[in-house]
């Protein structure tokens, strides 16, 4: 008894080391003074791969009508006739309607910004197959907020500048301008060597047409 409680426990720890984290990466970070918080009803364009194959298995957006919808619900997934029709999906963050990945993966989000979420089946479903989607799993969505229910949606979307890429930008015009300057003098000195070459042939002719000429014996 003792033994088989060891290894329960080996097991669930060898589990647990194992186990990969949620990641979240805002590809296009946006300004806002509301985000999503939990329990908000929003509104989200989604597409969803799996990373191993990179195979789409399900998306909101782009007109495929001979497609039926499998949305992502907490344990399965549900056939609508909405997908790829440019519907976005429509849940309350946090509440346990869609899989553990998006309730946390989504949570202080700007209205009109876009994140990649790469979820491990322990943040999505487990050792269980779904539909097209093979059990152990891991699942990359493209998501894009369209709207919070209550929170009116700005008229221009402000982007934010991700941290260190303005000075980047700044470092890219001044090696450009560098470059420029670089090349303009390089230029200007193979002109110069140009002038200096043929002011020198034209001294060397005019030496050779004032040397008396050699009469041949």
């Amino acid at each position: 008894m003792k033994a088989a409680l060891l290894l329960s426990a080996l097991a669930s720890a060898a589990v647990g080391v194992v186990a990969e984290d949620l990641k979240i990466d805002v590809t296009l970070p946006v300004v806002c003074d509301r985000k999503t918080q939990k329990g908000d009803r929003v509104q989200m364009h989604y597409r969803g791969t799996l990373k191993d194959s990179g195979k789409q298995f399900d998306a909101s957006r782009f007109l495929r009508l001979a497609f039926t919808s499998m949305i992502i619900t907490k344990h399965m997934l549900i056939r609508t006739q909405g997908y790829d029709r440019g519907t976005p999906l429509d849940f309350v963050v946090g509440s346990g309607q869609v899989i553990r990945g998006w309730d946390e993966g989504l949570l202080d989000m700007c209205i009109g910004e876009k994140r990649l979420l790469t979820i491990p089946p322990e943040y999505g479903y487990g050792q269980r197959a779904i539909g097209p989607i093979p059990a152990g799993s891991t699942l990359v969505f493209e998501t894009e907020l369209v709207g919070i229910q209550g929170v009116p949606k700005p008229e221009k979307i402000e982007t934010k500048v991700v941290e260190g890429a303005e000075t980047a930008a700044e470092a890219i015009s001044e090696a450009v301008e560098s470059a420029a300057s670089a090349t303009k003098n390089v230029a200007g000195k193979v002109a110069q060597a140009v002038v200096d070459a043929a002011g020198a042939a034209k001294t060397i002719i005019a030496d050779t047409d004032d040397a008396p000429e050699h009469e041949e014996l």
